[in-house]
């Protein structure tokens, strides 16, 4: 595919902290993601989840296999979506760190209009938060991280002074046993519901707070843009989690039918196998985007 979109955020290309005090970039995250939203016709997020076991034999056996299935993913998919999603745990689980790198660094030369999420769910307290938004923004190079809350927004500062980048909070996930913790009454209200509104009202003072909310769990999901207005919402559970698109795209868009990152990995990455995986990824990835279309 061609290249997508032209002009792109300023980010520093080589490991150097970022001064959050000085004047940042002049397009954002935010801005990256709308601007994709519209090129692209797209609310589509795919997720970079490159599991050693299951890419095609003849890519296994090169020097660098995740980053090669990754690209030849990206190639096919770039014209389909609105960011991807790289999973940094299947990079590190294999001591793969450099290809996780290199992943980021060719969508951002080959697709520079396109914005990268790097899926860490990152956060600590004091220099240990510091240290890995760096290691997201500076280091990877991500456009956009997924954070915890669990410690609550001193251990979100660090990321949140990134004023060009986002900064993705879990709320309300979409796996099976979310609500052990998501779900527990607190004054009378649902935890995800304290953290929804904590993420608008109180995080959200450079305009670069968006939310995980799974599409499995859509009541809530609707809930949740009436509690945030537009802020962005990163949706996991399409695909091979069972996620209903309809449902999703209709309790969770926004008034101008955008407002959503619709992610799926499994089901475009591993959509066939062999060498034709690519191809078979795209036509994927290009159902799903008019699945999403038909219903916005």
């Amino acid at each position: 595919m061609g290249s997508v979109g032209t002009g792109r955020f300023t980010r520093p290309r080589s490991f150097v902290p970022i001064d959050p005090t000085q004047e940042g970039p002049t397009m954002t995250f935010h801005d990256a993601l709308k601007n994709m939203w519209r090129k692209n016709h797209s609310l589509l997020c795919v997720g970079l989840d490159p599991d050693l076991k299951r890419i095609p034999d003849h890519l296994r056996q090169r020097p660098r296999p995740l980053f090669e299935f990754c690209r030849a993913v990206v190639e096919a998919t770039a014209d389909l979506v609105c960011a991807y999603k790289v999973q940094a745990a299947f990079f590190a689980a294999f001591g793969r760190e450099k290809d996780l790198e290199e992943v980021i660094a060719y969508i951002h030369g080959r697709y520079p209009a396109i914005p990268v999420i790097l899926d860490a769910k990152r956060a600590d307290i004091g220099s240990t938060a510091e240290f890995y938004a760096q290691e997201a923004f500076d280091r990877y190079q991500a456009d956009a991280v997924t954070v915890n809350p669990y410690l609550g927004g001193e251990a979100l500062a660090p990321f949140l002074e990134r004023k060009d980048r986002g900064v993705i909070v879990l709320c309300r996930t979409s796996n099976p046993g979310a609500g052990e913790f998501q779900d527990l009454l607190c004054d009378g209200e649902r935890l995800y519901r304290i953290v929804a509104r904590k993420a608008a009202r109180e995080w959200n003072t450079h305009g670069n707070v968006l939310l995980v909310v799974g599409a499995t769990y859509p009541k809530e999901l609707g809930e949740i843009r009436s509690l945030v207005g537009d802020m962005p919402l990163l949706v996991p559970g399409i695909g091979a989690q069972g996620g209903d698109t309809r449902e999703t795209v209709s309790r969770g868009k926004t008034a101008d039918g955008t407002g959503l990152i619709i992610n799926a990995s499994r089901s475009v990455l591993y959509a066939a196998t062999g060498k034709g995986f690519a191809e078979a990824a795209r036509q994927a990835a290009m159902a799903l985007r008019e699945e999403i279309n038909r219903y916005r």
